[in-house]
């Protein structure tokens, strides 16, 4: 280990659907996190790890703060207090020409509270063209934090977001490295491949049913004799009838989803993939958590 490196961990937090996992995949050039327009995307604390040169920021990526309706819900917000608590800095992740809501001013009393330093991140800066807006947006948060920093950015197109970046080091302290310069992420191959599945059901169907669904790989498994992983996944879902819309007419849903699961597979674990997925009901799961605890939650989180 060379001591005279330098790391932080760095939470990105913020209320659902602004982007934080988006500038997260934006920040690392590869795609760790699930993204989708519907809200409450990520369910759980992913870590991110970027290094250069002597520098190595370590990011988790967070649930969006929202008011919890059931145990999985409690379960994400029980992730962003623990998140928040044991970092060096935090990135409050905000949306242009958004008013401040009760979750982010609830963030932000939490960061004052454990005296982090922060960096306002005002994202999707490319959706508005009047600069006046940003500005007052900036101003009416500076009345309510002294931000180490604020950064407009576009995870969209990449703007600023080498700026935002900078800011970060500022936060590296000497000491080494915590882990190898090459690592991406500390998420298992077989949770990366389910999220790739569930972004996907989330992008393409519609309603509640993207949120009352888990996804579990059974088995993962590299052919010795060729470059093909076989990849066998069920997707849990809560009703019956959400089943038939996953599966779809004559299974065209179903095909799709997994169509477009395998193809970023490949790209990500660079090799031929054969996915195949079910469907099966779990009425209610998001309640029990027996279940939730059977699909990957840690059970250390709803003590």
């Amino acid at each position: 280990m060379n001591f005279n490196d330098k790391s932080a961990f760095i939470a990105i937090i913020g209320r659902p659907n602004v982007g934080k996992s988006s500038i997260l995949n934006r920040l690392l050039g590869q795609k760790v996190a699930i993204v989708s327009s519907k809200p409450q995307t990520t369910r759980t604390r992913i870590m991110g790890v970027l290094t250069e040169g002597i520098d190595q920021l370590v990011f988790l990526d967070t649930p969006g703060m929202h008011k919890p309706k059931n145990t999985l819900g409690d379960y994400m917000v029980k992730s962003i207090n623990e998140s928040v608590a044991g970092v060096d800095a935090c990135v409050l992740v905000t949306e242009a020409g958004a008013e401040i809501r009760e979750n982010e001013k609830m963030l932000i009393e939490k960061v004052k509270k454990l005296g982090l330093p922060c960096i306002l991140a005002i994202n999707k800066t490319d959706t508005i063209s009047d600069k006046e807006i940003l500005l007052e947006q900036i101003i009416k948060y500076s009345n309510l934090f002294d931000f180490d920093a604020i950064v407009p950015v576009s995870a969209e197109t990449g703007d600023k977001l080498n700026e935002l970046k900078d800011e970060l080091k500022k936060f590296t302290a000497e000491g080494g490295h915590f882990f190898p310069d090459d690592t991406l992420t500390d998420q298992p191959e077989k949770v990366l491949a389910a999220e790739m599945i569930r972004e996907k059901i989330l992008r393409l169907t519609e309603k509640e049913i993207p949120h009352g669904t888990a996804v579990v790989i059974e088995r993962m498994k590299v052919r010795e004799d060729k470059n093909i992983m076989d990849i066998d996944a069920t997707v849990y879902c809560e009703r019956a009838s959400h089943k038939g819309i996953l599966i779809g007419k004559k299974g065209q849903m179903l095909k799709k989803i997994s169509t477009y699961a395998r193809q970023d597979m490949e790209n990500f674990f660079g090799c031929k993939v054969n996915l195949q997925t079910w469907i099966k009901v779990k009425e209610d799961w998001r309640n029990k958590e027996n279940l939730m605890r059977s699909f990957g939650f840690d059970s250390n989180d709803f003590q």
